[in-house]
């Protein structure tokens, strides 16, 4: 009799048809994670790229203009707070010509507070200036009686800086400044309790000084 033997052996189709399968799995989870690799690197490609950080930009301000952003500030440290000094200085970034500086500095005196204190306004990006914007100075003890603080309403000063400049050039201002085109310019801004005005002191170095009324722009004198 003839016996069949039986075994669990897979025929070959079988055997090659779970073969594709796997195959077909390799080549579907490739494409599935090209496809995510092409997609990742398309989001990140459409984002906008981001824009170059500007750098600072000196600001030159007149007399005048950086005063009022200085006594805002003032105003807000006391209601009665006047002004008794508007002065500019000489940065790298800023020679006083035409009347602008990108330092001023003005100093407040209040008979409430008895104090006096200063602000200063800084459109400087020389790495030694003060930090830009509107600063607060140091309380100090303020006297009525000291003539170097002696305060004036603010309504007086009407001629900005630039306009006392103008008016120093017409005498003699152009001279200095023909001869040595970097002179350095500065202003400082104060009550003279003797005339009784408020005076615009123009000032080229050690060349040339000129006052200028502050109230109506006419010339006053030279100096020295």
């Amino acid at each position: 009799m003839t016996k069949w033997i039986l075994t669990h052996a897979r025929p070959a189709a079988v055997r090659g048809h779970g073969s594709s399968l796997t195959k077909r799995f390799a080549t579907a989870f490739a494409a599935a994670a090209l496809l995510a690799l092409s997609v990742g690197c398309s989001s990140e490609s459409s984002k906008p790229a981001e824009p170059a950080k500007e750098e600072p930009k000196t600001e030159l301000l007149t007399g005048r203009t950086a005063f009022q952003k200085m006594f805002v500030s003032a105003r807000g440290w006391t209601r009665d707070a006047q002004p008794y000094r508007i002065e500019s200085y000489v940065t790298t970034d800023g020679n006083g010509h035409d009347g602008k500086a990108t330092l001023w500095r003005a100093s407040f005196g209040s008979p409430s507070q008895r104090a006096v204190k200063p602000w200063v306004w800084s459109g400087s990006t020389a790495p030694d200036a003060a930090a830009r914007g509107v600063n607060p100075g140091t309380e100090d003890t303020y006297s009525p009686a000291n003539a170097s603080t002696q305060i004036f309403d603010s309504l007086f000063l009407k001629v900005d800086s630039d306009q006392a400049f103008a008016t120093a050039q017409k005498h003699g201002g152009d001279k200095v400044l023909e001869a040595t085109p970097e002179n350095p310019v500065t202003y400082i801004c104060d009550w003279n309790h003797v005339s009784n005005e408020l005076v615009w002191h123009v000032i080229y170095g050690s060349k040339l000084r000129v006052a200028v009324n502050a109230s109506t722009g006419e010339f006053i004198r030279v100096e020295k």
